[in-house]
């Protein structure tokens, strides 16, 4: 997403997502048991085939992949729900949160609280979603390879659009040729960076540092949660911005 993407760069440059790994992978831990719940196998099993590939684009261990799937075959695992909130943050940024809980009220409080805290304003589902479009996304480093390759590639897989910039390649397609599109860049280029299907914005919100700077820290607030697997919100910060509040 504009500006949140560049702002998730940012962070990475400066090791912070080396500081939340653990985190990272007890949240793709959990969609790894909620996708096996439709079948252990990944080759019967989009959802997991999906899971795994995310893992693995986080570098999470095989053993840790294979426990979470495993876990979903005991009588006693936990049962998680999804549920999807929508709302406005500060500044009027549309924002879609995303989460597997195992305690609907406990997540819709702690995501109120945090709308409410920051200025926003928690609302119904569907409130901002029409603002998105469901993609898949798979992103490589800017290393490898060149804007016209990846082009190339993504084009001859059937991506709808590809963005190449100074430090990654971002690929969009149809969420129904996800797999294709992602198997097709792998045999090109290898394991990517990440890849999941996502929301994209169709308009962004320019913010200022002000307003960007609490939005920020709303969005930290959102992603530290548990129970969230995913945010993403319509906005556009400067980059000179970025790098100062990232400072």
């Amino acid at each position: 997403m504009a500006g949140h993407s560049k702002f998730k760069n940012i962070m990475h440059r400066k090791g912070r997502q080396d500081a939340k790994r653990a985190k990272v992978f007890a949240k793709l831990g959990k969609e790894l048991s909620v996708a096996a719940r439709g079948g252990t196998d990944p080759d019967f099993n989009p959802r997991l085939r999906l899971a795994i590939a995310a893992a693995k684009a986080q570098n999470m261990p095989n053993d840790n992949i294979q426990r979470s799937i495993k876990r979903a075959e005991g009588d006693d695992s936990v049962i998680y729900e999804e549920v999807r909130y929508e709302g406005y943050g500060p500044g009027g940024v549309a924002v879609i949160v995303e989460s597997l809980t195992d305690n609907r009220n406990r997540t819709a409080s702690e995501v109120r609280a945090a709308f409410s805290k920051h200025g926003g304003t928690l609302g119904e589902t569907g409130a901002v979603a029409f603002m998105f479009e469901r993609v898949g996304l798979i992103v490589y480093g800017a290393d490898k390879a060149s804007a016209d390759e990846m082009f190339e590639v993504a084009l001859e897989a059937g991506a709808q659009d590809v963005e190449s910039g100074d430090e990654t390649h971002e690929i969009t397609c149809e969420p129904d040729d996800f797999s294709t599109v992602r198997d097709s860049l792998e045999e090109a280029f290898g394991d990517p960076d990440d890849a999941r299907l996502d929301w994209k914005p169709q308009n962004s919100i320019a913010v200022d540092e002000d307003t960007a700077g609490t939005l920020l820290k709303f969005l930290d607030v959102l992603e530290d949660n548990d129970d969230v697997q995913r945010v993403a919100a319509n906005f556009d910060v400067d980059d000179n911005v970025l790098e100062r509040l990232s400072a």
